[in-house]
């Protein structure tokens, strides 16, 4: 069968609709602030062959990765009532401190779909409170790893294979009702999917699958046949991985053939020691994300959208480790470079599309202690984006692979021993140019207990870049007492002691001398024209 355009759309938006619903359960069920708060989560809905057929706009590093984490599942032959738990970066996960729970909804005793959700947990275990060191050479020492195993079967939760995860974590009662919440959220696409079955038939629901993601496919093409067919080849780098300090080089070579697009990662740097090897379902979420960015984005994000892309790499390099390769920087650092560097070679196939390159980095922050009844605070910080052909960059927000909210001062102040010093805009930050880029920000934190914080930053050295003469934004900093520390780094440190980063700005966008004279005056009374720390 097939089904009329009104159909088709009225079922569209109810499948996006389960999504949605289910990230309000996830959030609104959640205990932890990184989940409640922050909103550091993604869920989606899936058919019974393992396709994408809707998300809630989440985290873009979490969703394209997610098919990776039901074909890792399937393989498991799952029934309905049995809920699937992961978060091994090498079957189908991203990085450890991301759980993923995968439940296959029945119906009629046979699987319809699956609901999924992946959320970043405060700690997961591992040598650092906070599940993210600087300085791990394994897996292993990033906490515990899942490979797809059953927690939930017939409906009930496997108790002891729980009690075995939450031993082998800090902060247990905060991970079992986060898990939890993560259940709920599934249960409630079940429900919901029931539902549209009981008002639509099952056959119409089926086939709604199939023709939403070939919907989505056809639009995508039809974007990429506007951009001109050519290689593209850009190349950037990381600072380091946390063990050694040499620039890592990212190249990404874009392909554009009638409606395909390939991306090839050859050139790129081997598997390094620290743990900013990145796994391959991390790389191919920044390829996805990037299309997406620079096509049109109103696309209805499904399995559709990837068809046409071809993402391949190397072996054994950064952005297709092996293990027990670290990889806990990679999901959240590699990935903005792989954002940036495919976004360069864009810029070149279809320019007045992409703008200068942003921040760069998640500005990753981890401040807890080794008790078992201590506390673990994650934050990604915002900082400027890029400014765009027409217009400047926004200021202090994500950017790229992460779409996190910050944790609210009072939230922050109420949950975790910190006294918040400031929070604000950096001057001057962003790039000028014709339009400029948007402004980083600065976060100060007082701690009022000992505790170890890990840093995992990046554009600490090697500034985010203009386009078409625009200028580069402000690189980063991070402190302790006022003191700079490496951009990468794992330390103790005292009662009283005060953490502060400052986030990189965005590049600026065209000659600088061709900006109008009414937001020349603008800057001034903002500040975007002062140079502070720049």
């Amino acid at each position: 069968m097939s089904l009329d355009a009104v159909t088709l759309e009225v079922l569209r938006n109810q499948l996006v609709g389960v999504a949605e619903e289910m990230g309000e359960v996830l959030i609104q069920s959640a205990y932890s602030p990184n989940i409640k708060e922050r909103q550091d989560c993604s869920t989606a809905l899936f058919d019974a062959r393992g396709r994408m057929v809707a998300q809630a706009e989440h985290i873009p590093v979490h969703l394209g990765a997610m098919p990776e984490a039901v074909s890792a599942v399937r393989e498991r032959d799952p029934e309905p009532g049995e809920a699937y738990v992961l978060n091994d970066p090498f079957t189908g996960g991203t990085h450890l401190p991301d759980i993923t729970i995968v439940s296959p909804l029945g119906l009629d005793g046979d699987i319809l779909g699956y609901g999924v959700t992946r959320a970043h947990h405060g700690d997961v275990g591992g040598m650092a409170p906070g599940s993210m060191p600087a300085g791990a050479m394994e897996v292993y020492q990033e906490g515990v790893r899942l490979p797809p195993t059953c927690l939930v079967r017939d409906g009930e939760i496997r108790e002891e294979l729980l009690s075995l995860i939450l031993a082998n974590v800090r902060n247990p009662d905060q991970r079992r009702a986060d898990l939890r919440a993560q259940l709920a959220a599934n249960d409630r696409a079940d429900l919901r999917l029931r539902e549209l079955v009981d008002e639509h038939g099952r056959e119409t629901v089926e086939t709604s699958f199939d023709e939403v993601i070939e919907y989505s496919r056809k639009r995508i093409e039809a974007e990429i046949e506007a951009i001109p067919d050519g290689e593209y080849v850009a190349e950037d780098v990381l600072e380091g991985d946390g063990v050694v300090d040499e620039d890592i080089p990212v190249v990404a070579t874009v392909s554009i053939d009638a409606a395909s697009v390939t991306v090839d990662f050859e050139g790129s740097a081997d598997q390094m020691p620290g743990n900013m090897n990145a796994p391959l379902a991390v790389a191919k979420s920044a390829v996805y994300f990037v299309l997406r960015a620079v096509t049109d984005p109103d696309i209805p994000p499904n399995a559709g959208c990837y068809e046409p892309v071809e993402v391949c790499v190397p072996e054994r390099s950064i952005l297709n480790p092996r293990p027990p390769a670290a990889v806990v920087g990679g999901n959240v650092e590699t990935s903005q470079r792989v954002t940036d560097v495919v976004l360069s070679a864009f810029a070149e196939a279809a320019p007045n599309r992409v703008p200068a390159q942003g921040q760069g980095t998640m500005n990753n922050l981890i401040i807890g202690t080794r008790d078992t009844d201590g506390f673990t605070y994650y934050e990604t910080i915002g900082g400027g984006f890029g400014a765009r052909p027409d217009r400047d960059g926004m200021d202090g927000v994500q950017v790229g692979m992460t779409n996190t909210l910050n944790t609210p001062i009072e939230a922050l102040e109420n949950e975790y021993p910190f006294q918040v010093l400031e929070y604000s805009l950096r001057n001057g930050s962003g790039g000028d140019g014709q339009y400029r880029g948007g402004m980083g920000l600065t976060r100060s934190l007082r701690l009022e207990e000992e505790a170890t914080v890990s840093v995992l930053t990046e554009r600490r050295r090697l500034a985010p870049q203009g386009l078409d003469g625009g200028e580069p934004g402000a690189t980063g900093e991070n402190l302790i007492d006022g003191d700079p520390i490496p951009a990468k780094t794992t330390v103790d440190v005292d009662a009283g002691s005060t953490v502060t980063i400052n986030t990189p700005g965005g590049g600026g966008y065209g000659d600088p001398t061709e900006r109008a004279t009414e937001l020349r005056e603008r800057d001034s009374i903002d500040g975007r024209g002062d140079v502070d720390d720049k």
